[in-house]
């Protein structure tokens, strides 16, 4: 009887590999692409969006009871709970959010989004989640604008990715004494050659942050299997835990919503404040979400106090420096994916790693296609390849620092390294040819 192994030939992970760049390389490319371009979703919108941005900060913010009466009396008619978003600069907006407006009730997820300034409580805006550029963007990435049906598929497509990056290291994995060859960059024999060299080289640089990335997406998919396995329960991106009901009596003198953020904050006297929601009848408590030191998740950090909103006392309370193992790998889930985890420039990797299936998906279609005779081989141009290079990095260069002030430093750095890195690399491979 032939031994399993004889069947997991080279050749048959080559179909494999082919096969899932066929039939799911655009969905890679385009779930890449809509994650690079909301690695940075808050400066694009204020970009998109320049009212949103708080140009003198001055003072001090208005208390939470006067956000939220301002938030209510711009619209009377939504009644039910309200959770305040806290800004994570002195220049950002504060953000209601109403989860289940009437206009997009039957939506799979289209919460309203007050935008307020927490300086003066004057609220600045009203939108619905999918009708902003960044919002049907996201959309796009976490479920492909398919509702339930395409959060899953985009999960499974994560474990196809999965797949891919680990059948492509295994295919350019060389044989005894083949290192030389692996790592070649032919530049003289022709377009084709150099995009699939290229094309290996890419991947083996962005293969790790590809599989974190991939594997994380299959997680916020498909939570439970993670879950299963740590024995952590409740730990889903955005999951706020068990309903917390008020026990109190409920009186004419409601604790307000500044005093319960003051009573939430006894057993994290450091903490930041980043949420804040509102009770839902009479029964209903404040949830309170701080943010400890240390806790990866930026905006979604999961330290919370329940405070009844009858007599001020805290009902519940859930501390991640005392989960286990399994309940803090869950917690490091989100932030990876996202990049907040590793600063600055883990996100401007993250949004660079979010470009190569693109690039992938291009360039094993076209030699594809050339195998077969429908794209022709042709020289590389390094002349028109170095023009249109500089005249690309020009042009972003003087779009993006005339229209992101507030990222004028980093963009600035970035581009200036690309454009002298780039030149050298174009100058190194015209001397090898």
């Amino acid at each position: 009887m032939p031994r399993l192994a004889n069947y997991f030939t080279r050749a048959l992970w080559l179909k494999v590999h082919l096969y899932i760049a066929l039939w799911g390389g655009f969905f890679f490319a385009l779930i890449g692409l809509t994650g690079s371009l909301n690695v940075y979703r808050a400066e694009l919108d204020t970009l998109l969006n320049p009212k949103l941005v708080i140009e003198n900060p001055q003072g001090q913010y208005q208390s939470l009871d006067k956000i939220v009466a301002a938030v209510k009396a711009a619209h009377p008619d939504r009644h039910g709970s309200w959770t305040l978003e806290m800004p994570q600069s002195p220049n950002e907006m504060l953000t209601a959010w109403f989860e289940k407006p009437q206009e997009t009730y039957f939506d799979y997820y289209a919460p309203l989004m007050v935008s307020v300034n927490p300086y003066t409580a004057e609220v600045v805006d009203s939108r619905f989640w999918g009708s902003t550029a960044m919002t049907w963007l996201l959309d796009v990435h976490t479920q492909l604008k398919l509702d339930q049906f395409g959060w899953q598929a985009v999960g499974v497509l994560g474990g196809l990715m999965m797949l891919s990056i680990c059948t492509g290291l295994y295919l350019w994995w060389p044989a005894a004494g083949g290192f030389r060859q692996a790592f070649a960059l032919r530049v003289n024999q022709g377009m084709m050659r150099l995009l699939m060299d290229l094309h290996r080289w890419l991947g083996l640089l962005s293969a790790g942050a590809l599989l974190v990335l991939a594997f994380t997406g299959l997680q916020l998919s498909y939570p439970q299997i993670l879950e299963g396995l740590t024995g952590a329960q409740d730990m889903g991106h955005g999951n706020n835990g068990r309903p917390v009901l008020s026990t109190a009596r409920p009186n004419n003198r409601p604790v307000p919503l500044e005093a319960a953020e003051f009573m939430a904050r006894g057993p994290f006297p450091r903490a930041t404040l980043r949420r804040v929601t509102t009770p839902v009848g009479e029964n209903g408590t404040y949830r309170i979400n701080l943010r400890q030191s240390g806790e990866a998740n930026q905006k979604h950090p999961f330290t919370m106090v329940w405070i009844d909103r009858w007599s001020g006392q805290i009902k519940s309370v859930r501390d991640p420096g005392l989960f286990s193992s399994g309940e803090r790998l869950m917690t490091w889930m989100w932030p990876l994916h996202t990049g907040e985890a590793l600063g600055e420039m883990g996100r401007f990797a993250w949004f660079i790693a979010g470009l190569c299936p693109a690039y992938f998906y291009v360039s094993g279609l076209l030699h594809w296609l050339h195998k077969r005779g429908v794209v022709r081989d042709r020289p590389v141009r390094w002349d028109w390849l170095k023009t249109g290079a500089l005249e690309l990095t020009d042009k972003c260069h003087n779009l993006t620092l005339a229209s992101l002030p507030h990222l004028q430093t980093l963009l600035k750095r970035a581009l200036q390294l690309s454009r002298l890195w780039g030149e050298r690399l174009v100058d190194w491979l015209e001397k090898r040819q």
